[in-house]
């Protein structure tokens, strides 16, 4: 099962169960696992980077200036 799927069906068990600080960690968890899959696949198409570049989309990711 996929990252997403797991982390879609976590929220599920948390919503169900009403536990407020469950579904906020659950809902934080798949917006992370979305974003990871769809950076791989974004990665997977794109030509390589150049090491400016990488940083550039680290700092990025990192919440830093760029």
């Amino acid at each position: 099962m996929s990252e997403v799927l797991q982390a879609r069906a976590a929220l599920g068990v948390a919503s169900r169960r009403g536990d407020k600080g469950a579904i906020e960690s659950a809902r934080r968890d798949l917006a992370a696992a979305k974003l990871a899959a769809y950076v791989e696949k974004v990665v997977a198409e794109a030509p390589p980077l150049t090491d400016e570049q990488r940083a550039r989309v680290s700092a990025i990711v990192n919440g830093g200036e760029f």
